[in-house]
């Protein structure tokens, strides 16, 4: 093989995968969208833990799991220094109710 064709081939190769790597952390793994049929029950009241330097608690949640809500607790997010934590919730979009992600903003 003569050296040109090789160097597009590389070349080629080079620009899939970083066309690939930049679709695969474009999208974030939990983009899921996820529907649910009925309102979610009123959120349970949890204890919130003590205060821990450098997170936030994230509440706990309803999820849709196989046709049915299930507790999610809540946990502690890691900060990101110039950003506040907007937690996730459910939002009626005509009869039905959509998920929306908690995301840093």
């Amino acid at each position: 093989m003569n050296t040109n064709r090789m160097i597009r081939l590389l070349g080629s190769t080079f620009a899939a995968a970083l066309c690939c790597a930049a679709t695969l952390t474009a999208v974030p793994a939990s983009a899921e969208v996820i529907i649910a049929p009925l309102a979610p029950p009123p959120p349970r009241v949890e204890v919130v833990p003590a205060q821990r330097d450098g997170y936030v608690w994230d509440q706990g949640r309803w999820r849709w799991d196989h046709g049915r809500y299930v507790w999610a607790p809540g946990h502690w997010q890691p900060v990101r220094v110039g950003y506040h934590w907007v937690p996730g919730h459910w939002a009626q979009r005509g009869p039905h109710w959509r998920w929306i992600e908690g995301h840093w903003a």
